[in-house]
C-alpha cells in the first residue's frame, strides 16, 4: 500500500469538491478547444516544464499571448470537439496550493492518445487557477 505524500495539510471535502469542479469546467473548455477561455483559468506568467527530443529538461514562462497561440496550434480552432477522459490525483500542499497528477486519454479524430502530466494550481480569491504545467515531450516547443 502506498501512503499519500505528507504535506502537513489535510484537505477538506470542500477543497476537493472545489478542485474537482474547477477541472470539470476546464475539461469542458478543452473539449471545445476554447483556448481563450482556457487562458482565463491560468495565472500568467505561466510556468512550463518539459523535456526536449534530445532528453534535456526544459522550462519556460509563457504570457497569455504565447499560451493562446501555442494551444490553438496544438488543439485546433474549435471546429472539432476533442473528448478527454481524465483520472486525477491531487496532492494538496495547503488550502490554496495543489499539485495534480493526471492520466489522460484523448481522442482526436480516429486516434486515441494516453498521456500523464501534472499541474500546479493555486487558489486566489477563492478561485482555482493553474500556474505550472508539467508534461514530457513538449520541450522543443518551449
Amino acid at each position: 500500500m502506498t501512503l499519500p505524500p505528507q504535506t502537513g495539510y489535510t484537505p477538506t471535502a470542500q477543497d476537493r469538491a472545489s478542485l474537482d469542479a474547477w477541472f470539470e469546467r476546464y475539461d469542458a473548455l478543452c473539449t471545445k478547444c476554447d483556448v481563450e477561455r482556457m487562458a482565463d483559468q491560468a495565472v500568467f506568467p505561466l510556468n512550463l516544464i518539459s523535456d526536449d527530443s534530445t532528453g534535456n529538461g526544459r522550462s519556460a514562462q509563457w504570457d497569455r499571448r504565447r499560451f493562446v497561440e501555442t494551444m490553438a496550434h496544438v488543439m485546433g480552432d474549435g471546429s472539432q470537439e476533442v473528448p478527454f477522459r481524465n483520472t486525477r490525483t491531487p496532492v494538496f500542499l495547503s488550502a490554496s496550493m495543489a499539485m495534480v497528477f493526471t492520466r489522460s486519454v484523448v481522442t482526436a479524430g480516429d486516434r486515441t492518445y494516453e498521456t500523464d502530466y501534472a499541474d500546479v494550481l493555486v487558489r486566489r480569491d477563492g478561485a482555482w487557477a493553474f500556474q505550472t504545467m508539467i508534461q514530457s515531450g513538449w520541450g522543443d516547443h518551449l
